[in-house]
Formats: C-alpha cells, structure tokens, sequence
C-alpha cells in the first residue's frame, strides 16, 4: 500500500461512531447489508442513489478490504464551467499533443481551496450540509468574475487570482475548513499560499516556450461559472499509477484478474520488478480485487479518472459578467502584458502550425522474432538429420535466405516469425491509410529488423521506389547479446540475393567494424545519439518527409530522447521500459524547424495488440480418454 496500513488505521481507530442515517442508508440496511458496508459503498459512490451503492456492493463482494474500516479522502476544489472551461480543455489537449503529458494533465481544471483530508464514511453528509450553508453565506460576496494572470516558470504555468480575489477564496476555504473540522471531526487544512489555476506543471524546459504560446491565445475573461465541488478518491493508491482497461481479459490462472473494457486498475510501480515481462500486478478499483494482467491490455490514465465528485455549490455569476465583450482583461506574463483579444486564438495557432510543412522521425520496433515464440532452441526444430530446414510449426517461416556461412548463424540473428511478417505488413498498410510519406528507410542490421522494413514498406506500396539503409549503429545494445559477440549479419550481398531492397550504394555511420561486444551502457547511449541526429542531418526534407527507423525495443528511448533534448535514463530505468515495447511499438517525432527542435508527439498508427495462441497437439484431449 501507498501508506502503511497501520497508519491508516490509526486515523480512524477508537472513534466514537456517532450514527447518522439517510434515506440511502436505511434503504442498504433494509436489504440485510451491514451499517458500516453499507455506509462505505455510499461514501464510494458520492452518495447519489440506491442503485449505485448497490451495484458497488455487489462488484466488491469478493473484496478482501471490504471490512477494513479505511475512509476516503476528500478535497474542495474551485471548477470553472462554461466557455472558460471549454477553452481549458482544449488548452489540455493541445499541450498534451504538443509537448506530452505533464503533471497536470492528471487532473482536471480547478484552483485548490482545501487539500486532501480524511473524513469518516458516516460523517460524509455533514460535509455535503457544511459546503451548502458557506456557499449559502458566500453567495453575495462572491466575485462576479475572477482576475487571473499568467504565470511562467522552467516547471510551472499557469493563472495566479488577484489579491482582492483571492482573499475572498481563501476566506471560504477557511469558513468551510473550520465548519467541517468541527461538526465531521476531521482536520480540514484550507489554502493559504498563493491561489492559483495550474495550466502546466513539471514539464521539460525545453517546452516552456511552446506551453507560454499556446497559454497566450487563452481568454481568462471568458463566460465561467464557479462551483465548489467536493471529491473523494482512496487514499491507499495515492501514489500508485492508473492503468485503463483498453480490452477485457478473462483469467486464465487462479493469480490473474478478470478486467472489462474501461475498469481502472491501480498499480504500484515498486512492486513490478518481479513480474513476468509484459505483466503488471494491481488492484481493480471496480471490484477491489488484485492480480495480474497483460500489460498491453491497458493504457496510462490520469490520477483523477477514478475520483468521485459528492456535492457541488454553484456561484451564480451577475449579468454583467456574461455580457463583458468589451474591455476583456489583459494578461501579464510575468509582468508583460497581453492582450488576449489581440493575439491570435488557440484554433488559429493550430491552424497556423498545421501548414507548416515539417519533417517526421517514426522509430518502431521490428516484429515478432522466430525465438521469441520457440524459444532460443528454435532452429534445432526446424532441422532434419541432415541439416536442411523444414516448417515444424504453421509460425516459423517457410524458408530461411540462403547463407554462404553456417545456418547455425541464425541462432544468433534469428529471422520474423510468419506472425511477425503479417504484423509488419499490416502495419505498413495502416501508414498507407493515414497517407504517411516515408522518404528514407534506415534499419539496423539485424535479419528481424531488415524483414520488418521490408514488409512495412509492402503495406506502404513503396517497397520498389525506396531501399532500406542497412546502419549498423541502430543496432541494439551489444551487452544484450546472450552470446557477448556481435552476431555474423547477412552481407548486402546475401541480402540481395535474397530479394530485399537494400541500398547497397549506402554508406554507414557507424561502421559495423566499429560494434564492440559488451559495451557500456554510456558507450551505447554515445553511438545511439551519434548516429540518429548523422541521419537526420543526412536527410533534408522533400516536403512532407518522415525517416523511418526499424530498430529494437532500445531503440525508442535512445534515439528519440537525445533527439528531442532529454537526458539519457538510469541503466536501471532503461531496461524496465524496453522491456515493456511490444512488436511493433513505436515512437514518433515531429520538427519544429522554426524553433530548430523536435518533440514527441501521438504516432500516427495504434500498435497491434493481440493474445497468445498455445501450440495444440490433437491427440491430446481428442482421442484421450
């Protein structure tokens, strides 16, 4: 857990339990569920109907924390609604696209007026009577609009409230916190510091200017509607990540667990490093139970997607507020003033940016390998006793390219599999439908990574207009090697012969001479970031170009972030994020030429995401009794 559970007990042991029953509440009762279960779904579900507490109860019937009496945490935040709101959002977007996400992409728009605090499941209704009577009280004194400026930091961005404003703020804050401590008995800690609506927060420097772009064009003046709005999450996966369930799976042994589409799954990074790879471990915030599951299954999703809003209270805003049109307020960025009306709008700067004709770096992983299927023990199958090659299995190819050297060469530069063929085809083919144009091809020289480039350029149609530079500086890190030599790769001419569209007029970077068996990770991470920006350089823009790199899964991280100006990660940190790259996986990066940079930005294709299919013996189970 996030928090030891022995202080979670502790903020809720040896209370006196003042009980307090609604009309929900007997309703639970009536059907025969416990006083404290039953006060726990309705605390879980923002006690709004019958029908949802019990649908709640009856998902979390196998839940081993059912009894536990651990409460939820709550929060007060300010939201704005209304065309302000709506402008936020396609600020979130469109800085997500731009520069990726960033810390405050994890919750929703909102200025902070009390901070997370705890509050016992049969005491929740007081803080719904507490936040009405303030509102009620507040009513009149509340701003018609509130006074935001634009703030900028190398980490932080966003709008700071006036003074005068933000007094106001703090003032009910302050009311609600002392209100709610005393009559729901828990420690409510209102805002003191400085007021504020985050736009960005803990993002790269390197984006600050992008995000101050796109801030500009925002009008803090737009039509809004304040609410008050009371949120609960649970306070055990505070610090755990939310994982989205992009596909349902269905168990398969005893320790998995049973997910559908859209359930949110917490998961504790610390608790991965002894997991299968391509498996996480983590409990269902639909039904309170913990397993593993496939971790290509999921998807990242944002810390509040699992909160639940209670209670709101509404400022109705004056007349005079929706009417301003003239004299919208300027905008001070640290101090410069801007004028909102006057700059461009958010949609014009997209628009703007999108005419710009830039170059593209997509890096993808090869295929699916014959090994990964068969093991490292594959070839020996697929020999007859005197060593020609025949298909032991519907998956491994239908021939091998011809080598002058042995074939056991292949033990150690292992071709696709036919399932890795079909996933490189298809792919090239979803490039196709979204009319990417791929004007060079580069590929490690690796026969899994050749093939891949291959195949991709079949489903582009463009595998006879364009040939694959075969770089032996994309290869992957050599320490990887389970042999600790560098593998004898196909000749270029070997790899003509055996019909793939291979530059042979091509030059390389990185000689393969220049491969060192077992190489530091810093020797990897120099040559990696070498020979990417040599390529990119080597290769002008014809128009709307994109480079196409096959690589390995090492390949995403250590050519795409010395690209965009990141620093190289942690060995460690390295390793668990490659080892979570499926088939195909990749990345892509966009020029800014205007800015002389480039950013990550949405590849324009999903990866191909399917199950595993068990090799099946007929007799088995057919003809058995």
């Amino acid at each position: 857990m996030a928090v030891p559970e022995t202080q979670l007990y502790a903020k809720v042991a040896n209370k006196h339990r003042n009980k307090s029953t609604s009309s929900l509440l007997e309703s639970l009762l009536t059907k025969g569920f416990p006083a404290h279960i039953a006060q726990k779904a309705l605390a879980a579900t923002g006690q709004k109907t019958i029908e949802d507490a019990a649908k709640w109860l009856h998902s979390h019937c196998n839940d081993p924390s059912l009894d536990d009496p651990i409460p939820q945490e709550y929060a007060l935040y300010l939201c704005p609604t209304g065309r302000l709101h709506n402008c936020l959002q396609e600020f979130w977007k469109e800085s997500r696209r731009q520069c990726g996400k960033n810390r405050a992409h994890e919750i929703f728009p909102h200025i902070t007026l009390c901070d997370f605090f705890t509050c016992e499941d049969q005491k929740v209704e007081l803080l719904y009577e507490v936040l009405k009577r303030v509102g009620e009280s507040f009513s009149q004194c509340f701003p018609p609009f509130i006074s935001l400026s634009l703030h900028s930091s190398t980490s932080y961005l966003g709008f700071f409230v006036g003074e005068s404003h933000a007094n106001i703020l703090k003032e009910f804050a302050t009311a609600f916190s002392a209100e709610a401590s005393a009559l729901a008995d828990c420690h409510v800690k209102p805002c003191h510091k400085q007021v504020h609506l985050t736009l960005a927060h803990k993002f790269y420097p390197h984006h600050q200017k992008t995000l101050e772009q796109l801030a500009k064009s925002l009008n803090p003046g737009e039509a809004c509607q304040w609410v008050a709005a009371l949120y609960s999450r649970d306070m055990r996966f505070v610090h755990y990540q939310t994982l989205r369930a992009v596909f349902q799976y269905k168990p398969q042994n005893i320790d998995e667990l049973m997910i559908n589409v859209g359930d949110f799954i917490y998961v504790d990074p610390t608790q991965q490093s002894d997991v299968s790879e391509g498996w996480v471990i983590g409990t269902s915030h639909r039904t309170g139970c913990r397993g593993f599951i496939p971790e290509n299954y999921t998807e990242r999703a944002n810390e509040s997607d699992t909160w639940v809003k209670h209670r709101e209270y509404a400022f109705v805003p004056a007349s005079r507020f929706f009417t301003q049109a003239e004299n919208e307020p300027n905008v001070k960025l640290n101090g410069e003033v801007h004028n909102p009306v006057m700059s461009r709008s958010l949609t014009s700067i997209l628009s703007a940016q999108n005419t710009t004709i830039r170059r593209g770096l997509l890096v993808m992983r090869h295929g699916e390998r014959v090994d990964q299927v068969f093991g490292k023990s594959w070839l020996q199958q697929c020999l007859t006793a005197d060593g020609k090659y025949h298909r032991a299995d519907l998956n491994f190819p239908s021939n091998l390219p011809k080598r002058r050297d042995s074939m056991k060469q292949f033990e150690h530069d292992p071709p696709l599999s036919c399932c890795g063929i079909f996933q490189s085809r298809l792919t090239g083919e979803a490039l196709l439908d979204q009319e990417v144009a791929v004007s060079y091809v580069y590929s490690s020289p690796a026969l899994r990574c050749i093939q891949t480039a291959q195949y991709v350029m079949e489903g582009l149609k463009l595998d006879q207009k364009l040939k694959i530079r075969v770089e032996p500086g994309l290869f992957e890190w050599t320490k990887w090697e389970a042999s600790k030599l560098i593998p004898n790769f196909m000749t270029m001419t070997e790899l003509t012969e055996a019909s793939y569209k291979v530059d042979t007029s091509y030059r390389s970077n990185f000689p393969l001479s220049s491969l060192m068996p077992s190489e530091t990770y810093e020797e990897y991470v120099s040559r990696s970031s070498t020979v990417i920006k040599q390529i990119v350089t080597a290769c002008p823009s014809k128009g709307k170009c994109v480079i196409l790199i096959v690589g390995h899964g090492s390949s995403l991280a250590s050519f795409t972030r010395p690209l965009i100006g990141l620093p190289a990660r942690e060995s460690g940190d390295f390793a668990q994020v490659v080892r979570k790259i499926p088939s195909l996986g990749m990345c892509f990066c966009e020029e800014l030429r205007e800015e002389n940079k480039w950013q990550m930005v949405n590849p324009p294709v999903k990866t191909l995401t399917h199950g595993a299919n068990p090799a099946f013996n007929w007799k088995n189970g057919i003809l058995d009794n």
